[in-house]
């Protein structure tokens, strides 16, 4: 009994924590985008209206990243113990350097509030780690999710077809594309909300005939 109920709760703590993911990091690269822009901007100083923005941002990444890490766990018990040991590495590898590149690039963008007027180091620093480092290791993770989900056919074909393309735009297009990098915690609200939808159908199904009481 106590299996079975673990099995139920997974794919939900892996859903409400991949939804709260996905929110908060939503957020914070708005925040972050209309704080330190770049491009020809990166010479002008951040607006005073403006600085709060960099605040709330750097007071969300970490729970983003928490959650995500609560998120990636969640997942692979949930693939259970027939996932491929290799994609499986990628998988927590990228998921690890993406927190890692995450939580740098929060705390550059918070030298960038300390000093006023933040250098062209400080900007190019934070904007890089962000839109260029993270979103590839974040691009590597999808890439890891669709594969793992669909070799073992818990994700069905268009929500692994889906997480393929993302991972694709954001390791091709990269920083080219601005706010490109919002299509990842898109795909993990997405994902998130067919794990839920998935487990909701599978606690009110009726146990059939072959099926222990």
């Amino acid at each position: 009994m106590s299996s079975t109920t673990d099995r139920l709760d997974t794919p939900r703590a892996a859903g409400m924590a991949g939804i709260a993911f996905a929110l908060l990091l939503g957020a914070a690269i708005v925040l972050m985008r209309i704080a330190v822009p770049s491009g020809s901007a990166v010479d002008v100083p951040i607006d005073q209206d403006k600085r709060w923005a960099v605040q709330v941002s750097l007071e969300i990444v970490p729970f983003a990243g928490i959650f995500f890490l609560w998120f990636m766990g969640a997942l692979r018990a949930h693939t259970g113990a027939a996932e491929d040991r290799f994609v499986a590495t990628v998988f927590l590898g990228s998921g690890f350097v993406f927190v890692a590149t995450l939580f740098a690039s929060a705390a550059a963008a918070g030298t960038v509030l300390a000093e006023g007027t933040p250098s062209d180091f400080g900007r190019h620093y934070a904007y890089t780690l962000l839109a260029t480092y993270a979103m590839r290791m974040a691009a590597v993770f999808a890439l890891a999710t669709s594969t793992i989900g669909r070799m073992l056919g818990v994700f069905p074909r268009p929500l692994a077809l889906l997480g393929t393309v993302v991972g694709l735009v954001l390791l091709v297009i990269g920083s080219g594309v601005p706010w490109s990098e919002l299509v990842f915690p898109l795909w993990a609200l997405i994902l998130s909300l067919y794990i839920l939808r998935v487990r909701r159908g599978t606690t009110h199904r009726p146990p059939t005939p072959t099926e222990p009481p």
